[in-house]
């Protein structure tokens, strides 16, 4: 079996040295993905991180582009451009 760390949002933010405010406003849902990076224990508000699953993606190279162009990121690191 396979183990799993859960983080909340403040130890995440810890971890990867980002605000708690800009994870829960700017990252969750749309780079951190509910079910892939993050889940709601019991189906209640509470949100619990995936580290293992936060490092894999985090460490995936963006895309080589010019600086200022950017692009929506998917689930499996993928950019979909506008």
């Amino acid at each position: 079996m396979t183990e799993h760390t859960y983080l909340t949002t403040e130890e995440l933010a810890g971890k990867i040295k980002y605000d708690p405010r800009t994870i829960r406003e700017r990252l969750k849902d749309s780079v951190l993905l509910e079910g892939v990076h993050y889940f709601r224990p019991f189906g209640g508000r509470k949100i619990l991180f995936l580290w293992e699953a936060i490092e894999r993606d985090m460490k995936i190279p963006s895309v080589n582009q010019p600086v200022g162009i950017s692009g929506i990121p998917m689930a499996n690191g993928a950019m979909v451009h506008g």
